[in-house]
């Protein structure tokens, strides 16, 4: 299921796309390059390793999905808290002005990749776009996307075998967990097309312009990996670049415990806001920010869970042709790679 479009249907779809290139033909500094996905692949860290690069520029906000949300997307709310991300075409931009002369500028959002509409939507901003896209196993992939989804707060049921059972619902409006600002999200299996999504930009950029790496790939040589993208970028590749490994899979241990965090760090409710005050008033933000990671650490997340065998041997079969039909396009073994040749 893909992000709703627009405005209302092929017309509102239309009006973004022109409203896009003309952005694109201004003088407004657009992305010249996009990593498009999938999520929980190792994007967050290579975010923190190309921001550091002094010919590169990405905005200090991560994962806009911009080009992936619709209208009615870009104004939900989360946890009576107000997404950061842009709502406009015209905040979009803002994330790129402070990009120097002769820096490339990109942006790292993940649903670009499972989001039909979003290759043609950064195509029209920016035609020549270079595009990276990030795979992982299937089945690894949506159970850490899933564990993901219940930490944010999108997801409630934490069985994945049960959430993955809502899918039809789901795909319908039923069985959506209140507050939930992309329904679309929750449609885990429908987000591995990865030989169709890969298309997708190889038919809009050509082959060359799309540089395809394999999360498992990142985990082992993750220096080797960004180097691999700063030469397909065409920047230095000798510049010293601090590893990352950021965003690890956790699961939530204490909703309640995440949502008075949360409450406090945001200010909601009297008692919270009068703690906040205090705590904003004689605590500077660094020590607070670093303060409250320790907190959620501690109180909040955990390791995740073992995998459910059964359940990973369901989806390594029924994932078993979208592998080989990604390894037929790239022209690698991913099946070898993923353990597809030996069972789970």
């Amino acid at each position: 299921m893909s992000a709703p479009s627009p405005g209302a249907g092929a017309g509102g779809e239309q009006a973004l796309l022109e409203e896009l290139r003309d952005a694109g033909r201004s003088a407004r500094t657009v992305p010249d390059f996009f990593v498009v996905g999938h999520a929980k692949c190792g994007t967050t860290a290579l975010h923190a390793m190309l921001a550091g690069h002094p010919q590169l520029f990405l905005p200090v906000l991560r994962e806009t999905q911009f080009l992936a949300r619709g209208e009615a997307e870009r104004t939900q709310t989360t946890g009576g808290r107000e997404l950061r991300r842009p709502r406009t075409l015209d905040a979009y931009l803002a994330l790129f002005d402070e990009a120097l002369p002769g820096q490339r500028v990109g942006e790292i959002s993940t649903a670009y990749l499972r989001t039909p509409e979003a290759a043609a939507r950064i195509a029209a901003l920016r035609p020549d776009a270079q595009i990276i896209a990030f795979l992982r196993e299937p089945a690894s992939f949506i159970r850490s996307f899933h564990l993901q989804l219940l930490q944010v707060g999108f997801e409630t049921e934490r069985d994945l075998a049960k959430a993955l059972a809502l899918e039809p619902e789901r795909a319908e409006g039923r069985s959506i967990p209140a507050g939930c600002p992309w329904p679309g999200a929750l449609l885990y299996t429908r987000h591995v097309r990865y030989a169709e999504q890969l298309r997708a930009y190889h038919e809009l950029f050509g082959r060359d312009a799309v540089l395809t790496g394999i999360y498992e790939d990142f985990r082992r040589d993750n220096d080797g990996v960004v180097r691999d993208v700063l030469r397909f970028l065409g920047v230095e590749e000798s510049v010293e670049i601090a590893r990352s490994e950021a965003n690890p899979t956790v699961r939530v241990r204490s909703h309640r415990a995440e949502g008075l965090i949360d409450a406090v760090s945001m200010g909601r409710g009297p008692a919270s806001r009068a703690a906040g005050s205090v705590v904003r008033a004689l605590t500077p933000a660094r020590v607070r920010r670093g303060a409250l990671r320790a907190m959620r650490r501690a109180v909040v997340d955990t390791a995740p869970p073992p995998p459910d065998g059964r359940l990973m041997a369901e989806l390594h079969e029924r994932f078993a042709g979208e592998v080989s039909a990604a390894s037929e396009l790239l022209g690698r073994d991913l099946g070898a790679l993923w353990g597809y040749d030996r069972g789970v």
